[in-house]
């Protein structure tokens, strides 16, 4: 999973939307390196697959929905009651949009928003406090996404750039309280929402066109980035944003023609 070991012994960790895809990727790296983890996300049986085969004594599932603010903050809550403390919020949890501005219906706008923006906040208002008390970080999983405009998901973008420039502010607002905040911004990274792209070579030649490194990114690719960001190796660096995107940002948008 990853070619450095960090010291987590010690550490709980909770990770959200832990259940697949990146989020999985990332809980099993902290296991890996001793963290005790949580996970949560809407539905437990993902979760306990997740942290299948590592000790119960130091994993917990959690299902909740992050955008109602009570169940948000009874994660938090059963977190530190279970384990004493809390050292690392990895914000992961997240849903998708793609369609022309004007067709997206309030209920789509309202869920997105919800689910990539209010839940962060939600999460946060509860977290900081433990974090500040432990002087533990926040990571947050962004996107490329919320750096720059994309075709056709404007309200995905924008929920995605809502949640990291507020990493930023309050990187500012916490850093004096010995409180880290960044972000990772990954490109395109083969997940179980994005495998039917995968599997259309047309179609993913469209993605991987923009890729310096010339292919998809895996959630493998991204789970060691979250754990350099939460270790003391990165003890100095807060409020920025780390692209794991093979390159993609690097380009200026103009086609590849070769």
């Amino acid at each position: 999973m990853t070619s450095n070991s960090y010291p987590f012994g010690g550490k709980v960790v909770l990770v959200t939307g832990g259940g697949s895809g990146i989020g999985r990727a990332i809980a099993r790296a902290f296991l890996n390196n001793g963290a005790t983890v949580a996970v949560t996300g809407r539905r437990t049986a993902p979760l306990d697959e997740t942290l299948a085969g590592a000790d119960p004594d130091t994993t917990l599932a959690i299902g909740a929905d992050l955008a109602d603010p009570d169940q948000a903050a009874g994660v938090i809550d059963r977190v530190v009651e279970r384990f004493g403390r809390l050292d690392v919020l990895v914000n992961n949890a997240a849903q998708f949009v793609a369609k022309p501005f004007t067709e997206v219906t309030r209920e789509e706008w309202t869920g997105i928003r919800s689910a990539n923006a209010d839940a962060f906040v939600h999460l946060l208002q509860r977290a900081l406090p433990e974090l500040e008390r432990t002087g533990g970080n926040v990571v947050v999983v962004g996107s490329v996404s919320g750096l720059r405009g994309d075709w056709g998901q404007s309200v995905y973008n924008a929920t995605k750039a809502l949640i990291m420039n507020l990493v930023q502010s309050l990187a500012l607002d916490y850093g004096p309280r010995g409180v880290r905040l960044n972000s990772v911004a990954p490109a395109f990274t083969v997940t179980p929402i994005t495998e039917g792209i995968a599997e259309d070579e047309q179609l993913l030649a469209r993605f991987t066109n923009r890729v310096a490194l010339g292919r998809p990114g895996r959630p493998e690719d991204v789970a060691p980035a979250v754990l350099f960001l939460a270790s003391e190796d990165a003890r100095y660096i807060t409020g920025t944003t780390l692209a794991v995107d093979g390159g993609t940002t690097a380009s200026t948008g103009q086609p590849h023609l070769d």
